[in-house]
C-alpha cells in the first residue's frame, strides 16, 4: 500500500523546521550571553521546550503531509513520547552549544546522542499510528536515515555553537544561513525515514482518535509558531535587555578608567585631559590657569600603624574636603595615594591660587573623625602656573611637584610657588633618595652625640643620639633632608634599626672602659613610633646587644604623639614597663595641650628651639611657657630639657625658671662618636663613684656627670 504527500503541508513543515533551527541558533546565543547563573537552568528548560516543539512539530506535519487511502490516526500516549524525545534531544543540543568547548569528542558525544534522540522520536511517532500488520521498514534505509540524523544533529550543534557569540560580522544573516541549513538537513532526516516504511496492502490503523489531517496540521502549525516565535520575542526583549545593560556596563567601565576608585575623583587620566582643555581655553583667551599639586603629611605613618582600611577612609575623608574648597570652575583629581591635583582656571591673578591654597590648608587641618578615633592631617602643596611654568600637562605637574617638594622641606603644612630653582631640588632628592639606600650599606652614615646638661650644676645628665650622612660627593647632607626622604622612600625603619645597634654598640664600649653611665636618647620618625611591633622590635634589637633598658630613651615628636591620642598611650606605657624612658620632643610646636601630660606619662619633655630665640627677643611667649610647663611637669615628676639654647640670656632666664636640663650650643655641640668618647673619658676622671643610671627612680634625678672645664 502506497501513499501521497500533501505540497502544502511538506513546505510547512519545511517552514518549521526553519523556524526551530533559526530559533536554536538563537538560544544557544541567549544562554551563552546570560550573565546570570542561576537563571541557566530555567532558560536550558525553556528553551529545550521550545526547540523540542518546533523540531517535533516539523515531524508531525511532515507524517500528516503524507496521507494513505485509509483513514489514519495516532496514539496519544505515543504522540506524547515522541514529543519527549524531541525536548530532551534538543536539551542536549542547547546545553552542548551553548556552554564549554565543543572540543571533538565532545560533538561526535553529543551529536550522536541527540541524532538518535530525533530518530527515536520519529520512528515512536510512526509507531503512534498502530499499523496492524505492523509497518516493515527497509533495513539499509533506517541505518541510513540514522546516520544522517546524527550527521545533521553534529552540523546543528556546530553551526549554534560557532555563531552563539555576538560580536560576529553579519550575524543575522549567518544565523539565518545556518537555520536553512539545518532545516533542510532535519526534514531530509525525516523524509529519507519516511521512506523506508512499508505498509502492506490491506493495513488498517488501531489508534483512535480520528481527525482531519489539514485541520490537525494548521493546529499544531499555530501552536509551534505561536511557541517559536514566542520564544524569539522574550530573546528579542532579553537581548534588548542585554544591550541596554552593556551600554550602562560600558558608561560604568568608562567611569572607572577615568575616576579613581576609592574617591570617585578624576584620575590622572581626565586630569591630563582636563589641562590640556585648558591650555587650548587659555591659549585662545591669553590668560593663565594653575596647577595645586597636593601631598598628604604623616599619612604614610597613619596607614602603616592603623591599617589601610583607615587609611582609604581618611583618604575619602580628604577628598570630600577637597571638593568643598573648590570653585565650580575647578577641579579636584587624585593622582594616587595621598597625592591629589587641583586644576584653577579663570584667574585674575596668582594670588587667586594662593587662596585656593590657603582654604585647602585650612579645611585639611581640622580633626578627622576615623571609625572613632580622632585623627589630623595636613598637607603640603605646590603651585605652577600656565604658561609661565610649563606649557603642557606634563611639565605644570612636573613644576607643581617640585614647588610641592619645597614646601616639604619649608616645614609642611604650607605652600610654595614653583621657582627654576626648585627643579635642582627635586633633582636633589631624587638624588639623595637613590643614593640613601647606598649610604645605608657603605658605611657613609654616622651617630654624633650631644649632650644634655644640667641647669643647675652644668654636669652632664644624658645624651642625644644625632644621625649624620656625609655623601661623597654633596658632603655633609643635614637630617631635616634626608630623613623625610628616609620616611618616603620606606628607608626609615631600616635606618632607624641601624642607628638603635650603633647607639647599643657605643654603650658596650664606653661600659667595657669602665666610663659613667648615662643614658642615651633616640630619636623615633613618627614612622618608627606607629609601626605595629615597634616595641618588640626595640626589644629584640636590645637584647642582642645585651644592654639594659634603662640605658635607653625614645623621644618622638609632640605631632607624632597627636596622631593617635589612643594608640600613643599603650606605646609609652609599654616601653615604660620595660623600663625604657620616653621623651617628648619639640614640644610647643604642635597643637597638644597641656593637659596631655598627664594622660601620657612621660619621663621628660623637650622645649622647642624656637622658645630660646623668643627669650633673646624679650617675648613673653616663650617665657610664659617654660614657665606653665615647669610648673606643671614638676608637679607630675617630669623633667624638662630646654633645646637650642645658645646665649647667656637664655641660659640665666632658664636658672630663674628652675628649669631641670637644657642642650645647646652654648655647652656642646653634637660630638662625633670618637669625640664624645674622650669627653666622656676626661669627665670621668673627676667623677666621684655613683649608683648606676638604671638605679634612678624613674623620669627624676639621673646622675650626672660634671663637665671639664
Amino acid at each position: 500500500m502506497t501513499g501521497q504527500y500533501n505540497p502544502l503541508l511538506v513546505c510547512l513543515s519545511l517552514v518549521v523546521a526553519f523556524l526551530a533551527s533559526y530559533t536554536a541558533v538563537e538560544l544557544s546565543g541567549g544562554l551563552n550571553a546570560l550573565a546570570s547563573a542561576k537563571r541557566r537552568p530555567l532558560w536550558l528548560a525553556g528553551g529545550a521546550v521550545s526547540m523540542g516543539v518546533g523540531i517535533w512539530s516539523m515531524h508531525f506535519i511532515g507524517m500528516l503531509a503524507f496521507s494513505l487511502p485509509i483513514a489514519v490516526g495516532y496514539d496519544f500516549t505515543l504522540t506524547a513520547a515522541s514529543l519527549l524525545l524531541a525536548i530532551s534531544a534538543s536539551l542536549i543540543a542547547l546545553a552542548t552549544a551553548s556552554r564549554g568547548t565543543l572540543s571533538y569528542r565532545r560533538l561526535c558525544v553529543a551529536g550522536t546522542v541527540m541524532g538518535a534522540g530525533v530518530a527515536a522520536m520519529h520512528f515512536t511517532g510512526m509507531h503512534a499510528m498502530k499499523m496492524s500488520p505492523g509497518i516493515e521498514y527497509t533495513i539499509w534505509k533506517v541505518v541510513l536515515s540514522i546516520g544522517v540524523a546524527i550527521a545533521a544533529s553534529m552540523a546543528a550543534l556546530w553551526l549554534a555553537f560557532t555563531l552563539r557569540t555576538a560580536d560576529l560580522e553579519n550575524l543575522v544573516v549567518k544565523r539565518l544561513g545556518a537555520a536553512f541549513i539545518m532545516a533542510f538537513a532535519i526534514t531530509g532526516m525525516h523524509y529519507f525515514g519516511m521512506s523506508a516504511a512499508n505498509f502492506a496492502a490491506g493495513s488498517l490503523c488501531l489508534s483512535g482518535g480520528r481527525l482531519d489531517a489539514n485541520w490537525l496540521a494548521l493546529g499544531v502549525t499555530a501552536t509551534s509558531f505561536t511557541t517559536l516565535v514566542g520564544t524569539l520575542a522574550l530573546l528579542g526583549f532579553h537581548t534588548s535587555s542585554l544591550s541596554a545593560s552593556l551600554r550602562r556596563a560600558n558608561r560604568k567601565l568608562h567611569y572607572l578608567g577615568t575616576h579613581d576608585a576609592l574617591t570617585n575623583l578624576p584620575n590622572r587620566q581626565q586630569l591630563s585631559l582636563r589641562i590640556a582643555q585648558a591650555i587650548v581655553e587659555c591659549a585662545r583667551k591669553e590668560s593663565m590657569f594653575a596647577v595645586l599639586f597636593i601631598d598628604l603629611d604623616g599619612f604614610k605613618s597613619i596607614n602603616d600603624s592603623l591599617g589601610h582600611g583607615v587609611g582609604d577612609d581618611l583618604l575619602e575623608v580628604c577628598a570630600e574636603r577637597l571638593r568643598q574648597a573648590l570653585r565650580h570652575t575647578d577641579m579636584v583629581a587624585r593622582l594616587g595615594g595621598d597625592e591629589f591635583v587641583i586644576v584653577v582656571e579663570t584667574l585674575s591673578d596668582a594670588s587667586s591660587a594662593e587662596t585656593v591654597a590657603e582654604g585647602v590648608l585650612r579645611r585639611l587641618s581640622e580633626e578627622i573623625t576615623v571609625n572613632g578615633l580622632p585623627l589630623r592631617v595636613s598637607a603640603s602643596i605646590g603651585i605652577a602656573f600656565y604658561p609661565r611654568d610649563g606649557g603642557d600637562a606634563e611639565q605644570l605637574l612636573h613644576s607643581a611637584d617640585a614647588a610641592m617638594y619645597a614646601a616639604k622641606q619649608g616645614g609642611r603644612n604650607t605652600f610654595r610657588v614653583f621657582e627654576p630653582k626648585m627643579d635642582h631640588t627635586a633633582l636633589k632628592s631624587l638624588t639623595l633618595q637613590r643614593d640613601l639606600h647606598r649610604a645605608l650599606n657603605d658605611g657613609e652614615l654616622s651617630i654624633a652625640f650631644q649632650p644634655k646638661f644640667s641647669v643647675a650644676s652644668q654636669s652632664v645628665t644624658g645624651v642625644e643620639a644625632l644621625i649624620r650622612w656625609r655623601h661623597p660627593e654633596l658632603g655633609e647632607i643635614p637630617p631635616l633632608e634626608f630623613i623625610p626622604i628616609a620616611e618616603r622612600s620606606g628607608l626609615i625603619n631600616e635606618i632607624g634599626d641601624w642607628v638603635l645597634r650603633e647607639v647599643c654598640r657605643n654603650i658596650a664600649l664606653w661600659d667595657e672602659k669602665r666610663l659613667p653611665p648615662i643614658s642615651v636618647a633616640v630619636n623615633l620618625s613618627p614612622i618608627q613610633f606607629n609601626v605595629p611591633d615597634l616595641v618588640s622590635r626595640i626589644d629584640a634589637l636590645i637584647a642582642a646587644a645585651g644592654v639594659e633598658p634603662c640605658r635607653l630613651m625614645f623621644e618622638i615628636t609632640e605631632t607624632a604623639a597627636m596622631q593617635n591620642i589612643e594608640k600613643t598611650s599603650h606605646t609609652i606605657e609599654a616601653l615604660q614597663s620595660r623600663g625604657y624612658t620616653v621623651a617628648i620632643d619639640d614640644f610647643g610646636t604642635g597643637y597638644s595641650s597641656l593637659g596631655y601630660l598627664q594622660r601620657f606619662k612621660f619621663d621628660q619633655i623637650k622645649i622647642d628651639g624656637s622658645f630660646m630665640r623668643d627669650l633673646d627677643a624679650g617675648g613673653q611667649r616663650g617665657s610664659a611657657l617654660l614657665s606653665a610647663v615647669v610648673t606643671l611637669a614638676r608637679a607630675l615628676q617630669i623633667e624638662v630639657v630646654a633645646e637650642g639654647v645658645e646665649t647667656e640670656l637664655q641660659f640665666r632666664t632658664l636658672s630663674e625658671l628652675a628649669c631641670d636640663q637644657m642642650q645647646g650650643f652654648l655647652l656642646s655641640r653634637p660630638l662625633p662618636a670618637s669625640e664624645f668618647l674622650a669627653f666622656l673619658s676626661c669627665t670621668a676622671d673627676r667623677v666621684v663613684a655613683r649608683a648606676s643610671v638604671c638605679d634612678a627612680p624613674a623620669g627624676r634625678g639621673l646622675p650626672s656627670l660634671p663637665v671639664m672645664v
